[in-house]
């Protein structure tokens, strides 16, 4: 019987790229407990394409 616990997966996309303007996307896939954190996630995470670290929001 599997398991219904309270892990979801999330998609993190960056706020400066998504700004910037520029082609393309950085997103990051992870998993949050939505009942111990059930606000948006916000992590420092690196953008290939801004070639440095960036705000990476949660996104629906």
């Amino acid at each position: 019987m599997a398991k219904k616990g309270n892990r979801v997966q999330v998609i993190l996309e960056c706020t400066e790229h998504k700004a910037s303007g520029l082609p393309g996307t950085s997103r990051y896939i992870t998993q949050k407990n939505k009942k111990n954190t059930a606000e948006r996630l916000e992590l420092k995470k690196y953008n290939p394409i801004l070639k440095k670290v960036t705000v990476h929001k949660e996104i629906k």
